[in-house]
């Protein structure tokens, strides 16, 4: 009924970059639609076969756009490029940090809108047919909202109380599944946000795994540089120490400053060597601290589908009461009807008789 994005929808493609929308007023003028940098995604359908660009800001989707064949990304200047949204009747304009970002952003879209298009070229009947059943659907919710809301046209007496409280229960349940769906769309925007900000974690995880195997390989490296360094400066140091234990001078004396040249250069190399190897070892702490979002973010995301499962319970349940109001409504519409043709069998009886009073009295 309402399937998880999880299931259907899988980010392929994040970056973050400035949002904003051209002024519907001016069409030319840029309003923006984030304070910040905010993550702009790309999300894969696998089931319908449609690509999104998703930008979630809180809990307000700021983009939510279908990527379509006719759709182009335009790069207007050397961070900024945007793109026009025939469906919502707007551009989008995205603002990058570095020319690099917008380059892979603009790879990607093009990318997308290749994929995109021959989705269309495959699947075209299917299209047609979603298409037929995404217009059928609300008109079918209108026209069932529409039954519900209208009242009878004929009540009588006694029936009259089943029918007003059928009528109760109607509203009632229809204001408390729309309210659940509310609650529902809410519910699936944050937990958008959330696989968002997922892929991002994920993202920069594997690049943080990529540079601390790189590390780790160099530190290895470095490190049996840095004992053959420190066994040459040990040698070094003793050449020195016999130099100055037999007090040599003329050549010894400039062999002295050689020795000592290059046990300086040494030091210095070592002291590199460490301040590198803590580098490394800082970011290896970023490392475990972006783990530690990602598990923070899974776990936020895990209770954000139990919600939603809860959520899809409660609107089965009360789909479920409205039938059963529904089949009430129907079974008190049947006594009425029943109850109308037994009154208009006994009026026609009273008007007959009727008759044939006034044609005694008559006579």
């Amino acid at each position: 009924m309402y399937p998880h994005h999880r299931e259907r929808e899988q980010p392929i493609f994040s970056a973050r970059a400035h949002v904003f929308q051209i002024d519907p007023t001016t069409k030319r003028n840029w309003i923006p639609a984030s304070k910040h940098a905010v993550s702009v995604s790309f999300f894969y359908d696998a089931n319908r076969n449609v690509y999104r660009i998703i930008s979630v800001g809180g809990t307000k989707a700021i983009i939510n756009c279908t990527v379509t064949p006719s759709m182009t990304f335009t790069k207007t200047s050397q961070k900024f490029g945007q793109w026009a949204d025939s469906r919502a009747n707007t551009v989008y304009g995205l603002g990058f940090a570095t020319e690099q970002q917008l380059h892979q952003f603009a790879e990607k879209f093009k990318e997308v809108k290749d994929a995109a298009r021959l989705a269309r070229e495959k699947s075209q009947d299917k299209e047609l047919a979603n298409t037929a059943l995404t217009i059928a659907a609300p008109q079918f919710s209108q026209d069932l909202s529409d039954e519900l809301q209208s009242p009878p046209v004929m009540c009588v007496n006694g029936p009259e109380d089943k029918l007003f409280r059928s009528q109760s229960a109607d509203i009632t349940l229809s204001s408390e599944k729309e309210r659940i769906k509310k609650m529902l769309s809410e519910g699936s925007i944050c937990e958008m946000n959330l696989e968002a900000e997922l892929f991002t974690l994920q993202d920069s995880n594997s690049k943080l795994v990529a540079a601390l195997h790189e590390a780790n390989a160099n530190v290895e490296q470095w490190k049996k540089q840095l004992a053959a360094y420190q066994e040459e400066t040990d040698r070094l140091r003793e050449q020195v120490a016999d130099l100055e234990a037999h007090g040599g001078h003329g050549p010894s004396d400039l062999l002295k400053d050689e020795l000592t040249q290059s046990l300086e250069e040494l030091e210095a190399l070592l002291k590199a060597k460490d301040e590198e190897i803590h580098i490394l070892q800082s970011k290896k702490l970023e490392y475990h601290e972006m783990e530690h979002d990602r598990d923070e973010a899974i776990h936020r995301l895990q209770e954000m589908e139990m919600r939603n499962s809860d959520l899809e319970r409660r609107i089965q349940n009360t789909e479920q009461n409205l039938n059963n109001s529904l089949e009430d409504r129907d079974r008190t519409d049947s006594e009425i009807q029943r109850a109308i043709e037994i009154l208009d069998i006994k009026i026609f009886d009273l008007n007959d008789l009727r008759q044939s009073l006034v044609k005694l009295i008559d006579k």
